[in-house]
């Protein structure tokens, strides 16, 4: 870690001493790791308004409704909107204008015992960047990579307290921000493979070229988005699905590019695998395809992404 840095309890003492700043925190699947390094830091009652765990699938399923996966994108954006709804509700016209409010939660699924399955989590920040401005969101899948589980503990509570600092002093930066995810990790610990920034903290911000950077500084091996534009995370995006993937430059496309995935689509929709289920076609770029020289021409990438997109 750099000297210039903040460590993670630096972090946390920043946002505690900093009287605008105010929310709650929702954590499921691996303890509350996050608050923890808040109350750890001290003055965390400037803060935390409300730290919270339901654990239980029952009582999880009456405060935020019911849902077919509970650690999914999905279910954090049904808990940011509930406490976020109640944080307006019952704060709001009390210290409205005084304070920039924030919703963080996350559901994760970490290493436990008897259980099997990849340890993966979503993570949500809702934050009003000045008093009673619109809110700006971020949201980010994280892969935990660590055999312990109070190792992926550990990593979750930093790189939840990284978002939440990257979110209110990075927010005029989003690369910074996404770069500084990682502060006090390492990629061998932790995998981003999805960002998304939304809101007018972030106007301008192209969540594509977003996905871009995470592959590009090292977040991530891979990223991927919709024909729309719209960033997915490829576990959840792809999850029992059949794809066909065809990798180029595309630049531009050709008659030959198509004509080639044509004809694989008409063969890989005659596989037995494949009756019945709605066929996935991905268009595969590498950052090999993308560098001009030592460096990769950002405007160039979009406009093959546009061309790609146009062609569904």
């Amino acid at each position: 870690m750099a000297d210039n840095v903040p460590g993670t309890i630096e972090k946390a003492l920043a946002i505690n001493l900093d009287p605008l700043k105010y929310g709650t925190m929702v954590e499921i699947g691996a303890g509350q790791e996050v608050a923890r390094w808040f109350f750890q830091a001290g003055a965390a009652a400037g803060t935390v308004a409300k730290t919270m765990s339901a654990y239980d699938m029952t009582m999880s399923d009456e405060i935020y409704g019911k849902t077919e996966r509970y650690v999914s994108r999905a279910r954090l954006s049904d808990m940011l909107d509930h406490e976020w709804s109640l944080l307006m509700e019952r704060l709001g016209p009390i210290r409205g204008d005084s304070t920039c409010f924030f919703a963080f939660a996350n559901t994760v699924a970490a290493r436990s015992l008897g259980r099997k399955g990849e340890n993966h989590g979503w993570l949500g920040m809702r934050f009003l960047a000045t008093p009673n401005a619109e809110p700006s969101q971020i949201i980010i899948h994280v892969r935990l990579l660590d055999y312990r589980n109070l190792d992926q503990q550990e990593a979750l509570g930093i790189i939840g307290v990284n978002l939440i600092h990257g979110a209110y002093c990075l927010h005029d930066h989003p690369v910074r921000l996404l770069r500084s995810l990682l502060d006090s990790l390492s990629r061998k610990r932790v995998e981003v493979d999805m960002i998304k920034f939304i809101g007018p903290a972030f106007e301008g911000v192209d969540n594509r070229l977003m996905a871009l950077k995470l592959v590009e500084h090292g977040l991530t091996d891979a990223t991927m988005f919709t024909a729309e534009g719209e960033v997915v995370q490829p576990g959840e995006a792809l999850y029992e699905k059949p794809i066909l993937v065809e990798r180029g430059s595309f630049r531009p496309v050709t008659r030959t590019t198509l004509e080639m995935l044509e004809c694989a689509q008409a063969q890989f929709v005659q596989e037995p695998e494949t009756q019945g289920k709605q066929v996935v076609v991905l268009m595969e770029m590498t950052l090999k395809n993308l560098l001009e020289g030592d460096h990769i021409d950002h405007k160039d990438f979009l406009d093959r992404v546009d061309l790609l997109g146009a062609l569904g």
